[in-house]
């Protein structure tokens, strides 16, 4: 099991405890640019894709709302990445 796997498996086990880093870094992933933020906001978007992808930082991590929608796009773009290497 690869790095980027283990961690995908770790968000979908606990999205209480995401790390603000890696929700980012997952996001890039999956094919989301960053669009900017205020503060501690980032936001992350896709031009075929309608939803965007909001993290804000709280002491390094993402809310768990925010965790469950990066879940969502995970299960939707993950087996178009798997060509990606790891």
């Amino acid at each position: 099991m690869t790095k980027r796997e283990k961690l995908v498996s770790a968000i979908r086990n606990n999205p209480k405890a995401v790390r603000f880093e890696d929700a980012c870094s997952i996001a890039e992933w999956l094919g989301f640019i960053h669009k900017g933020g205020k503060g501690s906001h980032h936001t992350y978007g896709k031009d075929d894709e309608f939803c965007i992808l909001n993290f804000q930082n709280r002491n390094g991590y993402i809310p768990p709302y925010q965790a469950r929608q990066l879940i969502e796009m995970i299960n939707k773009y993950e087996k178009e990445n798997t060509q990606i290497s790891y």
